[in-house]
Order: structure tokens, then C-alpha cells, then sequence
């Protein structure tokens, strides 16, 4: 990787982005009898579609939480005004993908392109793409000055109480909007753990509850008391090889109608993994009309649409889901 790939636009995290895990803890706390966290919607109607037909089969009311990167593929004026208008009627907070629509390009230091402060596991060629596929979104974005005010008032952060149990509702991670220590294999490495358990006791927490990796994952820990990461990973994507469905994460005081691609009961609250079954043929041609073969979009993203990622439930959710020991 070059030295200016490495620190460029879409590698940066900005000073902005960091909130640190405190903020969560004072942020005011709503309460839910049931809770949808939706990350990673990319712009998908047809996938918000499903969503709220999965909510209006729940037997109570719920609320849906929308943790950012709802817009992505939807350059169209029409897809962008729709998913705008239909997500920001509910609870949301901001991912990378918002916070950076209103920003001009080319500061410098703080320019952050997509700003989605990729690793450096994550080839050149994505970050350049979607530093582009950001750029176009931006164009249209300009042309929606009331959507873009809305989005500039927005938190990073959202506190929830479902039942007895403390949600944190995060984008990235418990410190940065584009974090990546929910990330699968980072909530895995025992090296992690003193800041989970930091994280934790600063937010005031039982659940967080993130998107911005793109893949999915659920782990628990023993830091004073259980203690639990869902990670939805993409609401509006597929999240698994040879699956053709978004992922959000449920979290309620009464089981779900839908049936769970796996879960955790924490005190009596039931979290969940829910399949997001949207129509794939309508977005399939939806994500062509504004990104044709070769573009860059396509050329990232297209493989997974069809086909899925190289990822499994197995990954998402291991079979003995043991407590993380405390550091």
C-alpha cells in the first residue's frame, strides 16, 4: 500500500468523528418495548420495504433505529429523496456515509472521503472506488439542501432501554463513528479486552449495538455482568455466501415472530440477528440503472449483491458462544 493510500481520503478517521465512549453514557435514553437496529440500508428500497412489513407482524409496538449508512447506492434524486424520507421520520443516527454528504472535498489533513476509515487489510482498489461512488453521491446530496440540514443536527450516538437492559446504538465502535473494533475478529482478540471492558463501564451499557464492518457478528462478554456487541452488519446487502439477505438486529422483552439466524437472551431480553428477505430481483435492477457494469460500484459491490460475501453464520455467531474472560 503507498504511504498516501494509507493516510489518504477513505483511510483517515477525523478528529470529528471521535465522540469517545462517555457521550453515550449522556446521551438521553428513550425506552422501547422492541427495538430494530438497522445498519448498512445502502440506499435499498425494496429492503425498507421489508422491514417495515417485518415490523407491522410484530404483536407490539417498535421502534426503528436507523445507525447509519442508509444512503449509498441511491444517486438517483428520486431513490435519495425516498430512503431520506421514509428513514428520517424515525429514530436515526449518522454513519460515515451521512456525515461526510456535507462536507467539500479536498481539505487536506481532514479530507475524509467515503469516510469510512478503512484498514489497511482492505485493498487500495476499494477504498479509490468507494471514494468515488461517495463523490457521486455527494453531487446529488447538493441538490437536497432540507435533507442535508436535517442530517447536519443529527447525533452520533443514540442511549435505549429495552426492559432492564442499557443499549448504546453506535455506528463504528463505543469511541469513533467509523471505528472498526466491532469488527468479527477484533471482538475476538484477547487484546481488545481491556478496551471493552473500559468501553463498557464508560457508556453505562449492557448492549452495543453497531453496523459500519459490513458483516455481522454477535459476541458476549463477563465485564460486571454479561455483557454483549451485536454488530447487524448490512441491512441492505447480503451478509453471507450464497445468501441473497440483509441482517438487522432485534432487540425486545418478548421473542420475535420472525424466526432469528441466531441470538442471545440477556436477562430476560431476547437479541437477534432477523433476516432482512427483501425483493432481490427489483433492487438488483434498481442498483443497476444508477451503477451499470464497470462502474465502480459495480465493480465492488455487484459479486456480493448476487452472490453474497465470503462469510458464514458460523463466523457471525460461533456455535459456543462462550463469555469473552474479563481482562
Amino acid at each position: 500500500m503507498s504511504l498516501a493510500l494509507a493516510s489518504g481520503p477513505g483511510r483517515i478517521c477525523p478528529t470529528r468523528y471521535r465522540y469517545g465512549a462517555a457521550a453515550i453514557a449522556a446521551a438521553p435514553e428513550c425506552a422501547a418495548e422492541t427495538l430494530y437496529v438497522i445498519g448498512g440500508l445502502y440506499g435499498n428500497l425494496p429492503a425498507l420495504d421489508a422491514i417495515d412489513a417485518m415490523a407491522e407482524a410484530e404483536p407490539g409496538p417498535v421502534v426503528l433505529c436507523f445507525n447509519g449508512d442508509f444512503n449509498w447506492f441511491n444517486i438517483d434524486d428520486a431513490g435519495f429523496r425516498a430512503i431520506n424520507r421514509r428513514v428520517l421520520r424515525h429514530s436515526f443516527i449518522l454513519g460515515n456515509v451521512e456525515a461526510e454528504l456535507g462536507v467539500r472535498a479536498g481539505n487536506g489533513a481532514d479530507d475524509a472521503g467515503c469516510g469510512c476509515a478503512y484498514p489497511e487489510s482492505v485493498d487500495d482498489g476499494v477504498v479509490e472506488r468507494s471514494n468515488r461512488i461517495h463523490a457521486q453521491l455527494r453531487h446529488t446530496a447538493a441538490r437536497h439542501p432540507d435533507v442535508l440540514a436535517r442530517l447536519e443536527k443529527s447525533a452520533p450516538v443514540a442511549r435505549w432501554r429495552v426492559g432492564n437492559l442499557r443499549v448504546g446504538v453506535v455506528h463504528g465502535d463505543a469511541d469513533s463513528l467509523a471505528g472498526w473494533r466491532f469488527d468479527a475478529a477484533r471482538l475476538d482478540d484477547p487484546g481488545e479486552r481491556a478496551w471493552q471492558a473500559a468501553a463498557f463501564a464508560a457508556a453505562r451499557v449492557d448492549i452495543f449495538a453497531g453496523s459500519h464492518t459490513c458483516l455481522p457478528a454477535l459476541r458476549r462478554f463477563q465485564y460486571d455482568g454479561d455483557k454483549l456487541v451485536a454488530n447487524n452488519g448490512a441491512a441492505g446487502m447480503p451478509n453471507f455466501a450464497g445468501t441473497g439477505f440483509g441482517v438487522l438486529t432485534r432487540i425486545g422483552l418478548h421473542a420475535s415472530p420472525h424466526a432469528p439466524l441466531y441470538g442471545h437472551r440477556l436477562r430476560d431480553v431476547h437479541v437477534d440477528a432477523l433476516a432482512v428477505h427483501y425483493d432481490t430481483a427489483a433492487w438488483r435492477e434498481c442498483f443497476l440503472r444508477n451503477w451499470p457494469a464497470g462502474s465502480p460500484a459495480w465493480q465492488s459491490y455487484f459479486k456480493r449483491i448476487v452472490d453474497g460475501p465470503d462469510y458464514t453464520l458460523r463466523q457471525a455467531f460461533p456455535d459456543n458462544m462462550k463469555p469473552r474472560p474479563t481482562p
